[in-house]
């Protein structure tokens, strides 16, 4: 028997989100249909007005439904110090630590050559306007621990060096709750570098 094609679209449509594959999207479409009108209005609401009123922050990059965000307007944040990450959710990332009180500037992604991502493909130039005609004393590369975000972390270190501005990279290591048996060699590498005395 094969289903309805309202239904058969839905569970279409769900399965191109991420880590949604077939089972979770049948799943999520069966209990879509069973959910009251009102529930499933409200989700559809709240779906039409994120692509209607999120944008990106023209400073920053960063999502916000005021341009500029938030970050790039409050007067008590240290305008002094960027920190720049890949994504826009890497900011909440940085903002749950509660130990980071400047601005921010996103990426909208990290170099790789295999998937074509190159330079121009990110908002490097607008990193390097930001620091060059600015305040900027310090640059915090939060880019992800990984192949592509250690070759990005390079890359805009060698950029913003001649800018006469301190660069410095977020430290790496062993997570908290994990054993040291489990850690790969870089891994190991990030978290006696980033050592601290105590």
């Amino acid at each position: 028997m094969s289903r309805p094609d309202p239904l058969a679209k839905l569970i279409e449509q769900l399965q191109r989100l991420p880590g949604i594959g077939a089972k979770s999207a049948q799943r999520l479409a069966y209990h879509i249909l069973k959910t009251p009108r009102d529930e499933v209005d409200r989700l559809s609401d709240a779906m039409h007005e994120v692509k209607e009123r999120i944008t990106y922050c023209s400073r920053c990059g960063n999502i916000t439904d005021v341009d500029p965000c938030f970050f790039c307007t409050t007067p008590s944040r240290d305008q002094r110090v960027i920190c720049v990450v890949e994504q826009p959710e890497n900011v909440n990332g940085v903002e749950k630590t509660r130990q980071y009180n400047g601005l921010y500037h996103v990426l909208m992604g990290a170099l790789s050559p295999l998937h074509g991502v190159g330079p121009d493909d990110l908002t490097i130039k607008d990193l390097l306007a930001r620091v060059a005609g600015g305040d900027v004393q310090e640059v915090i590369l939060a880019t992800n621990p990984n192949v592509e975000g250690e070759a990005t972390a390079i890359y805009l270190a060698k950029l913003l060096k001649p800018l006469h501005v301190k660069v410095t990279r977020i430290a790496m290591g062993v997570p908290v709750g994990s054993d040291l048996e489990y850690a790969d060699d870089v891994t190991m590498q990030r978290a006696m570098e980033g050592r601290r005395e105590l």
